[in-house]
Order: C-alpha cells, then structure tokens, then sequence
C-alpha cells in the first residue's frame, strides 16, 4: 500500500484547482506492466467492445464485457459506474473488477464513462448514468444480456451514483433493479459521517481529499439532495437488495454503514461487509490490498444469487 500511497499522495485532489484538474482529466493512462502491477489487469477470458449509449445530453461511451463460452441463453447485465470523486476515473480504471465480475457470474457487464466535474456539475453525472441505464436496458437483447436480470455496480463516487440510480429507478417507474453493488460507496455529501474525522488522514483517501471531491462535483449547492447523498433520502422502501461494502481505514466508511442500517430499517434486504485494515479503494489496488480476492468474491457470490 505504501506504493499507492506515494501515487495517489502525488496527485491529491485536495491540491488541485480546476486547471490542474482538468489537465489530469486528459491524461488517460491506460494500461501497462506498471499500472497493472497496481490497478490489476484485464481478466482472461472476456471479450471487450467500446460503443455508445444514450446519455442525458447526448451519446456516452462504454465499455462492453463479454465472457468467453458462457453457454446458451442471455446473461445477467450489470451496469457499473466507475469511481474517481465524480471528477477523475475513466473506463481503464475499470477494467480490472468489470472484466472479473463478467468472467465470475458470468454476466455482460457494462461500465458508464459518465461526464466529469467541474465542467459537468451535479446533477449531470447522475442524469447520465440514468440515461444509459434506461438505455441499456431497452438495448439488452442486441449485447446478449436479459434486462429482467439487471444489477447497478459502483466504487467510491461510482457507489454513490450506483445508489442515486437505484432511487432515480423506482421514482421514475424503471427500469427495474435486481440488485446494487455499492463498493465504499459515498452516501452523505453534507459530510456527516463520524468517521471523516477519525481517518481524516488515511492512505488513498483524506478528509481534505473528501471535502475538495465534493466540492468540485457539486460547486455549492445543496449537498442534502435525494440525488447527490442518497442517505437523505425521504423513503428508502422499494429499493433494490444491496451488498454495501466499507473499509476500515476510509474517511467514508460510515457512508456505507449508515446507508445500509438505513435501507435495512426500511426494509430492503442488505449485506454489510467491513473489510478490516483496507483502505479507501481496496478493489482498486488488486495486486497491493490483501482483501481485493476476497471482496471480489463476496461481490459476485452475491450478485449471483440476487440475479439467478
């Protein structure tokens, strides 16, 4: 973890105004014996495919995971939302957990390269995750995929967007979730959560680092909106079942623990999960976080029970 540290301490978004972001922005790193070393690499036996879908303003990118032999019949379809602070995170830093979840279900899974802030305030990147669900699930048949069979999947900011979609769905009548996957998710972004002050200078991820995210996704206004922190959400019946994974050492781990006691007081059925020593972004950093196998594991044990 020491070297993830040095990385991610090199490029705190604590430090950067919206120039330096958005040079950062530009800079895709893509994948290479180094970024693999940290980030984990494509999983064998899945075919990948760049397209498009539908999102609130126009066409968004996406990455397709195809398993290889998966057998007759459509597959589940997982839509994922990468994580990134709303504001960095791109398809490539993805594929480490889409291609091992395709390949484990197995499942065509989906990642969303949503707009980024600050050009692109909240609510854009929630709108546009929505978009290209509805728009994936109208189009499920054509990636070989069955829309009765759909789960939402995100990391970090990707967990919150996860959450949002999920609560965007069952107002707006569909499409229908079998299930969410919220990784560290990031659930109250008026930052009430007691662990910010506990962990405020944990590995990966600080408390500086936390506020400056928000602060850049949402450029001042309300951070109490059902869309921006689902946990202040009036009603939280109807909602999808959900694996909520934290870490201990993470600025938002009560994020995830408060989102979850609060969906399972309303009834949604919920599997809390802490896994003990990681850090912010543990499936991020496969090769370097001790409990990545076992919270990939969990992950597809789970989405592949809610979803047949």
């Amino acid at each position: 973890m020491r070297l993830a540290g040095r990385l991610f301490g090199r490029f705190s978004i604590a430090r950067m105004d919206d120039t330096r972001l958005a040079r950062v922005q530009q800079h895709h790193v893509g994948h290479n014996p180094l970024t693999d070393l940290v980030f984990g690499s494509v999983a064998g036996g899945v075919e990948l495919a760049d397209e498009t879908v539908a999102g609130a303003e126009g066409p968004l990118p996406v990455r397709v995971y195809r398993p290889h032999g998966a057998g007759a019949g459509p597959l589940p379809l997982v839509v994922n939302f990468h994580g990134g602070g709303w504001t960095i995170g791109s398809l490539d830093s993805a594929d480490w957990l889409c291609s091992n979840v395709a390949v484990a279900l197995p499942a065509v899974v989906v990642s969303v390269d949503y707009r980024l802030a600050p050009e692109h305030r909240w609510p854009v990147a929630a709108e546009d995750c929505y978009a290209a669900l509805v728009d994936l699930a109208g189009r499920a048949g054509e990636l070989g995929a069955d829309p009765s069979r759909l789960a939402v999947m995100g990391d970090s900011a990707g967990g919150n967007l996860a959450a949002v979609v999920s609560l965007m769905s069952r107002d707006r009548s569909g499409p229908v979730i079998g299930f969410q996957a919220l990784l560290y998710p990031a659930t109250d972004l008026g930052l009430g959560s007691p662990s910010i002050e506990e962990n405020a200078h944990a590995p990966i991820l600080t408390r500086d680092d936390v506020v400056a995210f928000r602060d850049h996704y949402l450029g001042g206004q309300d951070p109490h909106q059902p869309y921006a922190s689902p946990l202040h959400a009036p009603d939280h019946r109807g909602l999808p079942p959900a694996l909520v994974q934290v870490a201990e050492h993470d600025p938002i781990r009560d994020d995830g623990l408060r989102y979850a006691d609060t969906l399972r007081a309303a009834g949604v059925p919920v599997r809390t999960t802490q896994y003990v020593g990681m850090p912010h972004g543990y499936l991020s950093f496969p090769r370097l976080c001790r409990s990545a196998p076992q919270a990939l594991a969990e992950l597809c044990h789970e989405m592949g029970a809610a979803l047949g």
